[in-house]
């Protein structure tokens, strides 16, 4: 809190209203409410849910509303809802080869088992304004398909089935709670994933996008992007099986990298991932570029790149932690500014009197007497500061028009006579 501003508390709820005014905007527009946020900003909730690890699109709505549409702000606040939650169950593993899909391509395949599905997607536009969006006209229902949407295997599942790319296989250990206790580097691959998948969207697209430009080595292929919706299962005892509790909407990336092998082990393509809610596909595809990045150690590459080091990646890519410690600099940082200030002058008042001929204590002493003279200026004129239509007393003016040493004493005292 600041407590050095003028009004204290009064003016810091000021500062609330005022805020809260201005988020509301124009008394003659309708307010926005919640529900109109969640189903027409729907990217930006899913942003906000993915960086603020927690599923809820009506909470992200309401956040980013409060935000004024500052999506870091929003993460904070959901976030820091999300450390109030109790914890009631652990989900099984998601089957993400069973998502009812809604978006699956694949930049390796041009003929991939159930089809490149394109769904909902800008990549295909102009980019150019729509200004029939400013009429407020009606948007005319999307056609529906008249048969069913075949069976999406995994893209990459063809390639493993020939041994063309690394396996991965669960080892079941448990993974390291991020959210329970803060990592310590080094850190493994599942631990490196929790970090990534609510890390910054922006860092991550510009680290991944500095592993393409060369600063990375390694040459990925989008082997399959996914979007759709994804059981989230329990176990429950006294059931036989997993019970499912709902469905969530999540985007997974998988990128195909370089291939590496050995004497003892074949050549083989290498796999980067990446997962999050909601439609985040730009977001996973950044960070499978930086997951497979990291890995560089693993597969006996070189670390030369800032995207290959684990350290400065992870520990830079919390919105929140980076927003926090760069507001700090607005909290007051008073005595510690004083005391450079300070030193800063003594190195000066050193430099000049080495460069000057004068010792140190010479231009101590010659400091003082200017600052004395300061003060019996600051004196005599007072009372023209306070008021031009006011003279200044009899003493004062005798005082102002003292000889004094200071050499802008003489021209001020002459300034406040007349």
């Amino acid at each position: 809190m600041y407590v050095a501003v003028k009004g204290g508390e009064q003016a810091i709820a000021n500062a609330h209203r005022w805020m809260a005014d201005r988020r509301r905007g124009d008394r003659n527009q309708p307010e926005i409410d919640v529900e109109q946020v969640r189903e027409q900003l729907g990217l930006a909730v899913d942003r906000v849910m993915a960086e603020a690890s927690l599923h809820d699109p009506d909470l992200a709505a309401l956040a980013l509303k409060q935000a004024s549409g500052d999506l870091t702000e929003a993460v904070f606040l959901l976030r820091a809802y999300r450390t109030t939650l109790p914890r009631l169950a652990d989900s099984v593993p998601l089957r993400t080869a069973d998502l009812r899909v809604e978006r699956r391509i694949s930049a390796t395949f041009k003929d991939v088992p159930g089809g490149q599905v394109l769904g909902p997607t800008y990549d295909y536009t102009h980019r150019l304004l729509d200004f029939m969006l400013l009429a407020e006209g009606e948007c005319p229902a999307p056609a529906r398909a008249e048969v069913a949407l075949e069976a999406c295997p995994q893209v990459l599942d063809s390639l493993d089935a020939e041994g063309l790319i690394e396996q991965e296989v669960d080892d079941g250990a448990m993974p390291y709670d991020i959210t329970r206790d803060p990592p310590d580097f080094p850190v493994d691959r599942a631990t490196r994933l929790q970090m990534l998948a609510r890390g910054d969207e922006g860092y991550l697209l510009a680290l991944g996008y500095s592993t393409q430009r060369g600063y990375g080595r390694n040459h990925p292929f989008s082997g399959e992007i996914r979007q759709g919706a994804v059981e989230v299962e329990i176990e429950v005892e006294g059931f036989d099986g997993p019970l499912c509790i709902g469905e969530i909407i999540i985007s997974e990336c998988q990128m195909i990298n370089q291939f590496g092998g050995s004497r003892e082990k074949a050549p083989q393509f290498t796999r980067g991932y990446g997962l999050a809610f909601g439609r985040n596909e730009r977001k996973t595809m950044a960070m499978a570029l930086v997951d497979r990045s990291l890995r560089a150690e693993e597969l006996g590459e070189p670390v030369e790149s800032p995207a290959q080091q684990p350290e400065f990646v992870l520990a830079h890519a919390d919105n929140v932690e980076a927003s926090g410690f760069v507001s700090h600099l607005k909290l007051p940082h008073y005595v510690d500014f004083q005391s450079e200030l300070e030193l800063l002058r003594r190195l000066r008042r050193e430099h000049a009197a080495r460069d000057g001929g004068g010792t140190a204590d010479e231009v101590e002493s010659a400091r003082a007497h200017e600052m004395d003279a300061g003060l019996k200026d600051t004196t005599a004129s007072a009372p023209l500061s306070a008021s031009s239509s006011e003279l200044p007393s009899e003493s004062s003016t005798e005082s102002s028009s003292a000889p004094s040493s200071a050499p802008s004493a003489p021209r001020r005292s002459q300034e406040t006579s007349a």
